[in-house]
């Protein structure tokens, strides 16, 4: 399959997208590069996710109006982290003599910490909004029309 074909396989119509994915991706200007990257995470994401917006106080949760709301902005925040952390990692001092193996473990561990910390930072943000009105209407700025 040629690079051309490749890349033409993985453009996504935001039309095909939850509302709330492409208000997020629309709002934060996300390059048409990472739509599949994004789209792609939300849907193995969603799980996770949910785990992590059940536990929120309800208070938290009406922070923003549906959990699709908290998803998609961290399907965003997610994707925007792999980028870096896949940027960043050639860069990455590793010990000599490690295997090929072992430097793919090494960066699936790492991207799978990233992303992680992506869900707890935003469960944070989420909390604190509660309390700070600014934040809570920066939050809510993203889903107005």
């Amino acid at each position: 399959m040629s690079d051309e074909q490749q890349v033409e396989q993985q453009k996504v119509d935001l039309a095909t997208v939850s509302p709330e994915l492409r208000q997020v991706i629309e709002f934060d200007q996300v390059p048409e590069a990472m739509h599949f990257m994004v789209t792609s995470i939300h849907e193995v994401s969603e799980e996770a996710v949910r785990e992590a917006w059940d536990s929120l106080p309800a208070s938290a949760q009406n922070v923003l109006d549906n959990f699709e709301q908290f998803h998609a902005l961290i399907s965003v925040s997610q994707a925007f982290a792999g980028v870096n952390v896949m940027e960043e990692f050639p860069t990455l001092q590793l010990p000599e003599g490690m295997t090929d193996e072992d430097k793919e473990a090494y960066r699936s561990t790492l991207l799978d910490q990233v992303l992680h910390n992506c869900v707890k930072d935003m469960v944070k943000q989420i909390k604190k909004a509660r309390r700070d009105a600014i934040l809570k209407k920066d939050f809510k700025e993203v889903f107005l029309k």
